[in-house]
């Protein structure tokens, strides 16, 4: 089952029109990240053409979710991430709502795709800044009263 068609099926959270209470670990597991590096690796996985499951923005929590399939639970150690699987629940907004306060959706296939927890992984393992040194192209320097160009 799609997690599109399983959010049909789950019950609505009570005063909260739209949003919807799932239960996580029978056909997928969710990784959570903060949104700065969920964002980042977003963008890296979208960049690389990998395949992408569903992903939802929790813009209260500054979080990002990440359907994977369920069996990876080694795969996150040592990353700023927590696998939610089997017994967690996730609150998330009708695939057709996005409002400004909850996030929504940034990703959802109509199929049961999920993302892949190496690519994830990788994209997760990458700098948040590249480390490039600066490089100096041409500086000018007075000698003497003389302008005079140099490149280092």
């Amino acid at each position: 089952m799609s997690l599109r068609e399983a959010l049909r099926a789950a019950p609505l959270v009570e005063d909260v029109p739209g949003v919807h209470l799932l239960a996580i670990g029978h056909a997928w597991d969710v990784v959570r990240v903060s949104a700065d590096a969920g964002f980042l690796a977003l963008a890296r996985l979208r960049t690389a053409e990998e395949r992408l499951g569903p992903v939802l923005y929790d813009r209260p929590g500054e979080r990002l979710y990440f359907a994977v399939p369920t069996g990876s639970r080694g795969a996150w150690d040592g990353l700023p991430a927590r696998l939610l699987c089997k017994g967690s629940w996730l609150v998330a907004p009708n695939p057709y709502r996005c409002d400004e306060w909850f996030g929504g959706w940034c990703e959802l296939p109509d199929d049961e795709r999920l993302t892949a927890p190496e690519a994830l992984r990788r994209a997760l393992e990458q700098p948040q800044i590249d480390s490039a040194q600066p490089v100096i192209v041409a500086r000018e320097e007075r000698q003497n009263g003389n302008l005079r160009t140099c490149s280092s």
